[in-house]
């Protein structure tokens, strides 16, 4: 169910990409085939400030050196010696006999098929001619299928 949410949101959010970037280029050209306006008139100048008189910063106080003890002097760990591995037995190897040799298998001929006999031509008699659908009297119309009848008020 995340996973849809997220592929929904993602989709959403590339129509929504695609979307302004299409507004964008439509704005673009429509600026480049208007003529070009004219300059804006120039801004008023920004009148100076004066600067305002700061009381002077008090001083920090200097902060004490504080002094650590040493360290304590780790102690040596000794070396510890391992006993030598036992040497890895080797593996007898297997006499395995001979793989008994396959027989050839003798080729198989197969007869010939034997010869299809002649199919004899059939003519077909000639078709008559296709029987014609008699004509449909007047089907009387649906009533809720036709419009109703125009009325005309005297």
């Amino acid at each position: 169910m995340a996973s849809n949410t997220s592929l929904f949101t993602m989709s959403l959010l590339i129509a929504l990409m695609l979307l302004s970037f299409n507004t964008r280029s439509h704005a673009a050209r429509h600026l480049l085939d208007t003529a070009a306006p004219e300059s804006p008139p120039a801004a008023p100048a920004i009148p100076t400030l004066p600067k305002p008189a700061l009381p002077p910063m008090p001083v920090v106080p200097t902060i004490p050196k504080v002094t650590v003890p040493p360290m304590p002097a780790i102690p040596t760990i000794p070396q510890v010696t391992m006993p030598p591995m036992p040497a890895i037995p080797t593996i007898p190897k297997v006499a395995v006999p001979p793989l008994p040799v396959v027989p050839t298998v003798p080729k198989v001929t197969i007869p010939p098929l034997p010869t299809m006999p002649a199919v004899p031509k059939v003519t077909l008699p000639p078709i008559s001619s296709i029987p014609t659908i008699p004509s449909i009297p007047n089907i009387p119309g649906i009533p809720f299928l036709t419009p109703p009848p125009a009325t005309t008020s005297p």
